[in-house]
């Protein structure tokens, strides 16, 4: 019996989809971290993962039966320009498995080295944006957001080369629904190849839309497509609602990190806030805030504008008729997302539906005015409504009367004690705050692994009233802020 059960689908579409291609060897792969979890769910043996047998393929020194590795092309915006040819340029699709619960995944290598698309990198991973990626992958799996998946994560016994000098070396294995991207799209609409689009459009549908499918199995004409788009939207609307309800920031939303699945892929520059500000930005290379926390839900628009472009072809043959139809679509966006945006702050804050919305965005301003912590200001909002013992809101607010004014009109609007449990449910009690991921980081580049096994143990379960994790909830002190992060590459 193979060691993992591979049902490989899309190394059978065209070769011009990929490129075939083995992982680099590595001199000392070391096991860092493997999700057991996760692998049991996959019908993998996470003991055979431990063994020299499954670290061979989690560092890509030796492949296992079945596997069928690759580089997936696609193209890209980035801040708004647009690459014709990106590619996996240090990533390899090893394969797909058949999970428990009936999805397809697929399994992927990054950092495993060179690819024809890696455009002078090297194709390698340090080992700081390895842990990050684990860590926050992990952790907004816990909060329930969709998202890619750490199975694991090995050194390499190798350095790596950036600016800052050279660096440990590592490997992250990533499970993903798919890794079909806006830019996937993007790339054979850009050599005018409708075939390919169309070949991927009903891959895409039967993967991960087939109620999209027509009655015979199979899509016909235009209606597969426009229902296919349309549940891109949905799912892109659903998964940017979610994201600033948390307080999270991709922080390099680029067309090629636009997952068709509707799952938040690519964890380069991304952040939770601490002080809560809409035009919040933290990526080191987006020096115009094109991607800040309150811009999310505008480029989310422009990246599903990007896809339409694509599909044109696909809706009609006749270009104006199918730009009808794209913007008809594209014109729910908006509706829709502030719909499920109120929806999940109304239950943050315990809100009756018919409780006005300018008492989110009031209390979201004075947040702002005064650089309020946003998990910290919810949870506290939460011990309250639900007559718990815990630091006082106004606490929280260097002037605090413009926020007790506020607070007597919420406690007019609030549901009953029985809102206390969605508020328990919208509000986390732990996320992986920025200082804390650099903590493991800086200490596992030090050679300790302690201090990033503890964090993913305490963000496995962000809901739950932790005593001993206490430490943990706190904001960062002034000199443990971090104001930049940075892309792995």
């Amino acid at each position: 019996m193979p060691s993992i059960p591979f049902d490989n689908t899309y190394a059978q579409l065209p070769e011009r989809f990929y490129v075939k291609q083995a992982a680099a060897q590595v001199p000392s792969p070391d096991l860092i971290q493997i999700n057991r979890a996760l692998a049991e769910e996959l019908f993998i043996d996470p003991d055979w993962l431990q063994s020299p047998a499954g670290i061979g393929m989690l560092s890509g020194n030796d492949m296992p039966e079945g596997a069928d590795p690759l580089a997936q092309a696609y193209a890209g915006h980035q801040f708004g320009g647009f690459v014709p040819e990106l590619g996996d340029g240090r990533a390899l699709l090893l394969g797909e498995v058949v999970a428990r619960h009936g999805g397809r995944r697929d399994i992927q290598l990054k950092g495993s080295g060179l690819t024809p698309f890696s455009r002078g990198g090297d194709g390698k991973a340090a080992l700081g944006p390895v842990l990050r990626e684990y860590l926050l992958s992990e952790a907004m799996h816990a909060l329930g957001v969709p998202t890619t998946r750490a199975l694991a994560a090995v050194t390499t016994g190798e350095p790596v080369f950036r600016q800052d000098g050279p660096l440990a070396g590592a490997i992250f294995t990533r499970v993903a629904a798919s890794h079909i991207r806006v830019g996937t799209f993007q790339y054979f609409a850009a050599q005018r190849d409708t075939a390919a689009v169309r070949e991927l459009a009903d891959y895409a549908i039967a993967r991960h839309y087939p109620e999209c499918l027509g009655t015979s199995g199979q899509p016909v004409a235009a209606a597969p497509y426009l229902a296919f788009f349309r549940a891109v939207i949905e799912s892109q609307a659903q998964l940017v609602a979610h994201w600033m309800a948390l307080g999270f920031i991709h922080g390099v939303m680029n067309t090629d990190n636009t997952s068709i699945s509707g799952e938040t892929i690519d964890y380069g520059p991304c952040a939770f806030m601490d002080a809560f500000h809409p035009d919040c930005v933290f990526s080191s290379i987006d020096v115009q805030g094109r991607y800040a926390w309150g811009n999310q839900p505008n480029i989310a628009y422009w990246n599903l504008t990007r896809l339409a472009e694509t599909l044109l072809p696909l809706f009609d043959p006749d270009q104006d008729k199918a730009v009808a139809m794209a913007k008809l679509e594209l014109d729910t966006f908006s509706d829709r997302f502030s719909d499920l945006y109120f929806r999940r702050f109304r239950e943050k804050f315990g809100l009756a539906d018919d409780a006005p919305d300018s008492l989110i965005q009031d209390a979201l301003s004075l947040m702002a005015n005064q650089s309020v912590d946003y998990t910290l200001f919810f949870r506290r909002l939460t011990q309250c409504a639900s007559g718990e013992s815990g630091g006082l809101l106004s606490d929280l607010f260097d002037d605090p009367e413009p926020f007790d004014e506020w607070f007597s009109v919420w406690s007019a609007h609030a549901l009953p004690h029985g809102a206390v449990d969605r508020m328990r449910s919208a509000n986390p009690v732990l996320i992986p705050r920025n200082h804390r991921v650099e903590q493991a980081i800086a200490a596992a580049y030090a050679g300790d692994f302690s201090v990033f096994h503890r964090l993913l143990g305490v963000l496995a379960h962000p809901y739950d009233d932790q005593a001993e994790n206490e430490p943990y909830e706190r904001p960062p002190t002034p000199d443990e802020v971090v104001h930049a992060t940075f892309c792995g590459t």
